[in-house]
């Protein structure tokens, strides 16, 4: 409460002369006092000179004789009235007299209120421009910032600036651990800065968990409170809140027995209040950028598609073991440990390089992924990791296609000498992270994964050799021939070949 100065009051001019023209001129004083006893007025014609009550009433009347005067005194003592000057129910002082002692006090009483209402005015004008300033400022600092560490760290150094602590700190909830983690400190809350706390524990998971702001003047006393190495007594701690959910929370500390004020709490709630925007937006852009990273590395084995699938995915794609139906293709460069003793490595590597860039377009285009490299061959896969309902189509046009391609390749030498066969099977086989916990490979593992291996190592330079499976998948559209039959290790049946006719 803005506090309200009964001198002050007193002593202005105008005061006086409405306190004169309220009194009626009588021999008897009235005497104004402060709630200690100081003496004010001791009459309405004069300030005082800090005289006591005693002293003024001692020279109420100083003619007639001794025995007359004394008479006279007591008499006044007997008929001596006391009012209160009061704000509300704070006693600011006191009038003493005979007459018009309640009338000068409720007047007193009057002007007191004035100037507390004044004063409030005033103080909350001052609030009003503090925190406008304050957003201002904020504002202005994080609109181009789009990192969440430097944002915290702005909105806790704004935030002591204008608030008395030792200790603050920015809270973010970690969803896979159910955490609040301290992202940035200051102050003594810098000793705990690698621990983690349950959301679900303390006071800083209260206010994480009912999105409501908390003023705690003495954590001792609160059940809530986790004592640890960071000294705190006084505590206000408020959610970062978006319009979907809470993000985490903001506190800020001190470990001296101070006593924060509910302004004190309105200031910092719209402090963070400005900063959850900016917090929310920081997080969006990071989770961005490392969904780019994850995109462009997966775009160097899968699709852009498939890539984006396994991106987007809430569950349907998975990288885990799983018994999958696809479609395999395996390509191979006729003749090429012969084509590798004509050219210097550098040059061969440089071909080959171009000869891959150009494949994995094509296989990328019809939403294949590309399972490995061995050497000249390429293995790749239709319907893992996402799955595709036409994959036996999605394998047959990749092939024809980078046949196609081959003989369009913009290096004449790659054109007259990368010539390749191709294999594709279909069914059921193994999909999924195979290897050691210091390597994994995502690969297929199955008969069928074999018999495509087979095919390709049958098929001449152009040709392309499927499966039954794949034939009778694709028969309507596009053109075969019967090639014949393979024997197959395991398996008593042949398997049936089918040739792809194209142009």
């Amino acid at each position: 409460m803005p506090p309200v100065n009964l001198k002050k009051i007193i002593l202005k001019g105008e005061v006086l002369s409405l306190l004169r023209g309220l009194v009626t001129p009588t021999s008897s004083p009235i005497m104004i006092q402060d709630h200690s006893g100081k003496t004010l007025v001791d009459d309405l014609g004069a300030k005082s000179i800090d005289r006591s009550s005693s002293e003024n009433f001692k020279s109420y009347s100083s003619q007639g004789d001794q025995n007359e005067q004394s008479n006279e005194q007591d008499n006044v003592n007997q008929q001596l009235l006391k009012a209160p000057i009061l704000l509300g129910e704070e006693i600011l002082g006191w009038v003493t007299g005979i007459e018009q002692v309640e009338q000068v006090a409720n007047f007193l009483s009057y002007l007191a209120d004035r100037e507390f209402e004044r004063k409030t005015l005033a103080a909350d004008a001052l609030d009003k421009y503090r925190e406008i300033s304050l957003l201002y400022t904020i504002s202005g600092k994080m609109s181009n910032c789009l990192d969440v560490k430097e944002i915290s760290t702005l909105v806790i150094e704004e935030a002591s600036r204008l608030i008395k602590s030792t200790s603050a700190s920015v809270m973010l909830n970690n969803e896979l651990s159910n955490c609040l983690e301290i992202i940035s400190a200051k102050g003594t809350a810098e000793k705990i800065q690698d621990l983690k706390f349950s959301s679900n524990q303390g006071i800083a998971g209260h206010v994480f968990n009912t999105g409501k702001p908390e003023l705690v003047n003495d954590v001792t006393q609160d059940p809530r409170y986790i004592f640890n190495e960071n000294d705190c007594y006084a505590l206000i701690c408020v959610p970062i809140l978006t319009k979907n959910k809470t993000l985490g929370v903001v506190n800020i500390s001190n470990s001296e027995q101070i006593n924060y004020t509910s302004q004190d709490l309105k200031l910092f709630t719209a402090l963070v209040t400005q900063a959850s925007g900016a917090i929310e937006n920081a997080i969006l852009h990071e989770s961005k950028l490392r969904e780019e990273r994850i995109k462009n590395n997966l775009e160097r084995y899968l699709s852009p598609q498939v890539a984006e699938a396994v991106i987007s995915a809430k569950g349907e794609v998975s990288l885990t073991t799983s018994k999958r139906q696809i479609a395999m293709l395996f390509s191979d460069i006729r003749n090429f440990t012969t084509k590798c003793e004509e050219l210097e490595p550098e040059r061969l590597v440089s071909y080959l390089n171009e000869y891959f860039t150009q494949m994995v377009e094509v296989i990328f285009n019809h939403q294949g992924t590309v399972n490995k490299f061995v050497g000249d061959m390429i293995v790749a896969m239709f319907g893992a990791p996402s799955a595709i309902a036409n994959r036996e189509y999605c394998a047959i046009a990749a092939a024809i296609n980078m046949q196609k391609r081959l003989k369009e390749m913009p290096v004449e030498w790659i054109r007259g000498n990368f010539i390749t066969g191709i294999g594709i099977s279909s069914g059921d086989v193994i999909v999924g992270n195979v290897g050691s916990p210091q390597h994994m490979d995502y690969t297929a593992i199955g008969d069928e994964m074999n018999i495509a291996s087979r095919l390709q190592g049958l098929a001449q330079g152009g040709q392309i050799l499927v499966t039954r499976s794949v034939y009778e998948a694709t028969q309507d559209s596009f053109q075969f021939k019967e090639f014949g039959t393979l024997p197959v290790k395991g398996k008593k049946k042949l398997v049936e070949i089918f040739e792809v006719i194209y142009e």
